[in-house]
């Protein structure tokens, strides 16, 4: 067995384990969290944290925003699953007998998760918006972005390397998209 498949072998070992372990109430709970529409009252809440930092730069975030999810998006989908063509786990048919499903499978590729890579660039990209201006704010968006990811292999849509995957190159990005509109916010606050 070649390096690849003995990672891909323990990854689904792993992902059998931790979506085994369920209960009516954490189904439930799951559920919602990999909803992405439940969200947007914590979106709402967090543009209003920016607002009250910025004012009326508040147009260069949502631009930066809107490049975040674009990139974390577009790139998981073509740069990963359209290239490495990973089934999810609910489309594998040797797994779909011993796993527990609690959410629409979604497409037939799962490597890596978009979920992950479009809540870790936002948690960073915030992270690092209010360091030092929010206690514990980066830690509370981590927190969130991993309870997001880990739904995703508890839900049964996603193998826990998806996931990491996901989240280091959502990590990625939002660390680019920060660092980019810093350079243009440094630009636009010079030239007032």
């Amino acid at each position: 067995m070649n390096v690849i498949e003995l990672i891909k072998d323990y990854d689904t070992q792993l992902f059998l384990f931790l979506n085994s372990k369920h209960n009516v109430f954490f189904d439930n709970l799951m559920f919602w969290l990999s909803d992405k529409y439940i969200w947007i009252p914590l979106y709402l809440f967090f543009f209003y944290l920016v607002y009250k930092q910025v004012g009326k730069r508040m147009w260069l975030v949502l631009l930066a925003a809107t490049l975040l999810i674009l990139l974390s998006d577009q790139i998981s989908v073509h740069a990963f699953k359209n290239i490495f063509l990973r089934y999810r786990p609910c489309h594998n048919l040797l797994l779909q007998s011993q796993i527990h499903l609690n959410a629409v499978c979604g497409g037939t590729y799962g490597f890596i998760s978009s979920h992950a890579a479009n809540t870790f660039a936002l948690a960073m990209f915030l992270g690092l918006f209010f360091k030092n201006k929010i206690k514990y704010f980066g830690t509370f968006v981590f927190i969130w972005a991993a309870l997001v990811s880990y739904s995703r292999i508890y839900n049964g849509v996603h193998y826990p390397a998806d996931v990491a995957v996901g989240a280091i190159v959502g990590m990625g990005i939002g660390v680019a998209v920060y660092k980019l509109y810093f350079f243009f916010d440094n630009k636009i606050q010079k030239m007032q």
